[in-house]
């Protein structure tokens, strides 16, 4: 799969990033679950990648996102999800973290743009002090994957 080089460890996407860096380029990071992929993930995926010159998306385990979102979740597992996101052109690199948050990834980047959702606030975005700045992006109304998952399981 060509997809395959796109989904890094912690440690090449730190090398990645230090390249970045030295070449004078922006790394932008976001994260989530991205359970059931749908046009509001892929929106604010091309919004944040339009910030800057690489994405880095960092992915939620199968373990966390059952802590996160409960045991019916999730529904794709990890390696699927992140084979996905990576077949996006927005999305330069795919990092699977197991932490409920994404902390130490953001720690160990250091981005210049950490983006999330605009239903954050600076203030509650976790790492926000290992970036260079925050940037909220607005949500595309209706669209969520807890509202997915629920009409799949009344059918």
């Amino acid at each position: 799969m060509r997809t395959a080089g796109k989904i890094v460890s912690v440690k090449r996407a730190a090398a990645l990033r230090a390249a970045l860096k030295k070449s004078g380029k922006t790394a932008v990071f976001t994260n989530g679950c991205f359970d059931l992929l749908h046009a509001g993930h892929v929106y604010s995926l091309e919004k944040a990648r339009s910030l800057g010159d690489f994405l880095f998306l960092g992915l939620n385990s199968d373990a966390s996102v059952r802590r996160l979102k409960g045991p019916s979740r999730p529904i794709n597992k990890a390696g699927d999800r992140a084979v996905v996101l990576a077949a996006l052109a927005a999305v330069d690199a795919v990092v699977v973290f197991s932490e409920d948050t994404p902390l130490k990834l953001i720690k160990a980047l250091r981005p210049d743009i950490l983006v999330k959702g605009a239903d954050y606030r600076n203030a509650t975005v976790v790492g926000a002090e290992y970036a260079g700045r925050v940037a909220l992006i607005p949500l595309l109304k209706g669209r969520s994957t807890t509202g997915l998952a629920a009409k799949l399981s009344k059918k």
